[in-house]
């Protein structure tokens, strides 16, 4: 499996993260890959940006080092009703939308607590990318969770980090939801949620679950840069355009 892109990666911005933007172009593109996604965290979590920061990514470069660099954020989901904390008005800077739960930012309640906080994120049409929904501190029924996201086109995220040092215990839960959603005919994407640039691009960890999972090539968006590219206009994101205008 052919991985072009890796769209879950840390910038120093998040506060506990320890390289920079160019730092983390110039490592995709020792990688080889085509496209990284930037996605510091929310204001909400502890140490991370204020909203202005998310508005201001748009004097990025669009191309560094020959890596295609999108401008994103991982949002954190804040209550059951699937609120998160990117304000509407900033959506509009933004190529990418991901989000997911942080215990700083939502206390986990029962599974159906959990479901419900998910559910409503992915139905709310702010979210493009559920990060790491195999969270063993978040316990979710896999099958509402999978059948909404592929009904309202949002992917959920195979996370490499998840299968190493960080949330011990969700392999299980990633790959009962990797195989639910091959068998429902859906897709996902590979995030390694780097933190260092050294770490942007590892996901073999993933790419295998995903194989495991029977999910094939087709159904991992990472494999081509025109199904990202095809992605990002069906979910509407009109601060993305393409070809990317080089800077």
């Amino acid at each position: 499996m052919k991985i072009v892109a890796d769209l879950h990666v840390h910038t120093v911005a998040s506060g506990h993260a320890y390289s920079t933007v160019q730092e983390i172009a110039r490592a995709a593109a020792d990688r080889g890959l085509q496209m990284v996604a930037i996605t510091d965290h929310g204001p909400a979590m502890p140490g991370s940006p204020h909203r202005y920061h998310f508005s201001n990514m748009r004097i990025l470069p669009r191309e560094i080092y020959g890596v295609e660099v999108l401008r994103g954020i991982e949002a954190n989901i804040l209550d059951v009703e699937g609120n998160i904390d990117l304000p509407d008005h900033y959506q509009k800077y933004m190529d990418i939308v991901l989000a997911g739960f942080h215990k700083d930012c939502f206390e986990p309640g029962s599974v159906e607590d959990n479901t419900r906080a998910m559910v409503n994120a992915i139905t709310g049409g702010k979210v493009d990318v559920i990060v790491h929904p195999g969270n063993p501190a978040f316990k979710i029924q896999p099958e509402p969770v999978v059948r909404a996201a592929i009904e309202h086109n949002v992917l959920l995220e195979i996370n490499n980090a998840s299968l190493g040092l960080v949330r011990q215990g969700s392999r299980e839960n990633c790959l009962e939801l990797s195989k639910l959603t091959a068998r429902l005919g859906g897709r996902v994407i590979l995030g390694s949620d780097a933190h260092y640039a050294g770490l942007v691009g590892d996901l073999a960890a993933a790419a295998a679950l995903a194989a495991e999972a029977g999910l094939t090539p087709r159904q991992v968006l990472n494999t081509s840069r025109d199904s990202i590219w095809e992605f990002l206009r069906q979910r509407g994101r009109k601060a993305y355009t393409h070809p990317a205008p080089r800077v």
